[in-house]
């Protein structure tokens, strides 16, 4: 009896130690997945970017594969574990990768856009990227997909269906105009130059579409990827400098010419092809790829002296503005970015001007800079605020029911832009809300 109750306890103290422990792990990570949860939900950070998933509590196993396949988790709390269930507890710091999805072993996760309270605006396309206008094809972020990769991806999709229609190869009009050079619309054209198709690519703006827009030094994301003409580009972790200093290498090695600050301004149906309108010119072609990003044009403040050429409607480098007197508008987080790393320039004087009463729309993380720099006097923070006239040497500001007059060298306004949504509907382009649906 004693050598029985010797070897019951040899067997099975090393399971209630290795029991004991496992349940406290689970409760330590529903501790700190809820904290996470709760953090998000008082900083009004509730509302995904893009692509997110939406979690089954009743096929969960909690088993923690979606949350171990998150690219995005080591560095921000994007999935956790609550009361034994995956759940999205920092959903502003999903962007799409849809990896948990396709780790979870009992696909209880489905990837849906938009919410039940905010809706999506996204253009239906066919699994070939086509949209409801044939010949037209929609890759890239307007679709739907920020990510760097999935757009690189869909450029290369989209074009290897453009490939295939009826037509492209024949007659005197074009077999493809590319509208946007970000990381859709250059893949596609690289894709279109090595198969020797007659194609024009334009741009609005400049190489790099809505990534050529993010502050200076920010941490872009991606993973390796198959670009045509230059094979298997293994990129991890990058800034938006490396990144566009790469894509201006590909775009002078490979001569890939882009029709740069042209803007289309109509497309029209012709027979099997299109008529393209832009400021400069028009085009015929067979079919269209649009790679537009969906900040679409800048919303503007609609006051006087806007027209003056020291506002802008982005930043590209802080460094522009050393020395200067600056105020920034908005209260997203291109503007808190664009606020706190200018107004870590020396020499600057910066002011940041928001409608409403906090920067609840902005991450935690930005706020928290802000907040430093503010209590380091480094920026001047006016929420509930309105300007209401900006002229060559200062900017009048309501405040507190009191105007403000500030010096003023560069204004700075981040406040969104208006989604091409009227346009696409123009071309005959179906679009549809999604609320909380694929």
């Amino acid at each position: 009896m004693t050598n029985l109750l010797h070897d019951f306890w040899i067997y099975l103290l090393p399971l209630a130690v290795f029991w004991g422990l496992f349940i406290l792990s689970r409760k330590r990570q529903h501790q700190r997945s809820l904290a996470a949860l709760n953090q998000a939900i008082a900083s009004g950070m509730t509302e995904p970017a893009s692509l997110h998933p939406v979690i089954n509590p009743n096929r969960c196993l909690g088993c923690g594969s979606c949350i171990a396949s998150c690219p995005e988790q080591s560095g921000h709390s994007v999935l956790g574990l609550i009361a034994g269930k995956s759940t999205l507890i920092g959903p502003s710091y999903c962007i799409g990768h849809g990896a948990c999805a396709k780790a979870c072993p009992q696909e209880a996760i489905t990837l849906v856009f938009g919410t039940a309270t905010r809706g999506i605006d996204i253009p239906e396309v066919k699994p070939n990227f086509e949209s409801s206008v044939p010949g037209l094809f929609i890759a890239g972020e307007l679709g739907g997909m920020g990510l760097i990769r999935n757009a690189i991806v869909q450029g290369c999709q989209a074009l290897n269906a453009i490939r295939k229609l009826p037509g492209i190869g024949q007659g005197e009009q074009l077999d493809l105009v590319i509208v946007g050079a970000g990381p859709a619309g250059l893949a596609a054209s690289l894709g279109a130059l090595s198969h020797k198709l007659r194609f024009v690519t334009i741009e609005q703006d400049t190489l790099g579409g809505t990534v050529a827009n993010f502050p200076r030094g920010k941490i872009v994301m991606t993973a390796p990827v198959e670009i045509p003409l230059l094979g298997r580009v293994n990129f991890r972790e990058t800034t938006k400098e490396k990144l566009l200093e790469f894509w201006q290498g590909a775009e002078k090695k490979t001569k890939l010419k882009i029709n740069y600050r042209e803007r289309v301004e109509k497309i029209d149906r012709s027979g099997e092809g299109f008529v393209i309108k832009t400021d400069r010119q028009t085009y015929r072609s067979r079919s269209i790829l649009l790679t537009l990003g969906r900040r679409g044009t800048p919303r503007k403040l609609d006051v006087s002296g806007e027209d003056l050429s020291k506002v802008v409607y982005k930043l590209i480098d802080p460094q522009e503005y050393r020395g200067k007197k600056v105020l920034v508008v908005g209260g997203g987080d291109s503007a808190l970015e664009a606020a706190t790393s200018i107004a870590a320039e020396e020499g600057t004087q910066v002011a940041i001007s928001y409608r409403s009463a906090s920067f609840s729309r902005a991450k935690q993380k930005n706020r928290q800079n802000v907040d430093e720099a503010a209590a380091a006097g480094r920026l001047q923070v006016l929420l509930a605020s309105q300007v209401k006239e900006i002229t060559p040497t200062h900017v009048e500001i309501l405040h507190n029911e009191q105007t403000l007059r500030l010096e003023n060298d560069a204004v700075i306004i981040c406040a969104g832009g208006i989604l091409p949504t009227p346009f696409l509907r123009e071309c005959g382009v179906i679009v549809e809300t999604k609320y909380g649906t694929l």
